[in-house]
């Protein structure tokens, strides 16, 4: 008789999505991060159920942090969730490596334009100005962690040149002499877009957090306007306050 077959008698009263549920979760409590989990069509034999129900089943794991999902492959055992504290101007390639996880990006879009009003206003610029633009997915060993639209002023055009997949854009600044030393930004509450939903295997509307921040060199000039939005099952955010002298 098979784990699943087992599960299912002991837990009579449960939903079936329930109890692929709990099996899954047993087998996760066994395995070490980035193991593969069965695919929907096995659960789907294993449990004799829709393929509907055993996706389900998975996405519940997913939303807590415990499976991650990679197009075209299947499920994953994922890592506990990344802490990140905001006061820190880190990339993200180097979170990622102080957290022993391989940083890389997919590159979704690479183009010129004209900034909008606000932000030229907020690197600086006169109205009118052209920036480049740089969309990519970041992935820590594979798996979607955030996806991010960064503007730079014209005067870093040659960060291009880089490798923007494998390698840290903040590095290839660095060479430039344009060395990112400060940033100033906001974190919000957003709902997940069509382009989020489809990164993250979230529904969409799932409730993530953006980050918008300005980046600026060592003679505190603007150089870099970049939104991160965060994938909602992978990411902690830290703070740390002290209390002012009343």
């Amino acid at each position: 008789m098979s784990g699943g077959d087992t599960a299912a008698r002991r837990e009579p009263d449960l939903p079936r999505y329930l109890t692929i549920e709990h099996a899954l979760r047993a087998e996760i409590a066994r395995l070490q991060p980035n193991d593969p989990l069965p695919t929907e069509a096995e659960l789907c034999r294993r449990f004799g159920v829709s393929r509907m129900t055993a996706r389900e089943g998975i996405r519940r794991l997913v939303d807590q942090g415990l499976l991650y999902r990679v197009r075209g492959r299947g499920s994953f055992v994922a890592r506990a969730p990344v802490h990140r504290q905001p006061g820190r101007l880190l990339s993200f390639s180097q979170e990622m490596r102080a957290r022993g996880l391989r940083p890389s990006s997919r590159v979704l879009e690479i183009a010129q334009q004209v900034a909008e009003p606000d932000q030229a206003r907020s690197l600086g610029l006169a109205e009118g100005a052209r920036v480049i633009l740089i969309r990519r997915e970041r992935l820590a060993d594979e798996s979607p962690m955030a996806l991010e639209r960064t503007l730079l002023i014209a005067d870093c055009a040659a960060v291009l040149g880089a490798d923007l997949e494998h390698g840290s854009l903040h590095a290839a600044l660095e060479k430039l002499g344009r060395t990112p030393a400060l940033a100033r930004g906001t974190i919000t509450p957003q709902t997940a877009t069509t382009e989020d939903a489809a990164a993250f295997d979230v529904p969409p509307g799932t409730p993530l957090l953006a980050e918008s921040r300005v980046v600026y060199d060592a003679d505190n000039t603007p150089i870099e306007l970049t939104e991160t939005r965060y994938s909602p099952t992978r990411f902690i955010l830290d703070i740390e306050l002290h209390r002012l002298g009343s």
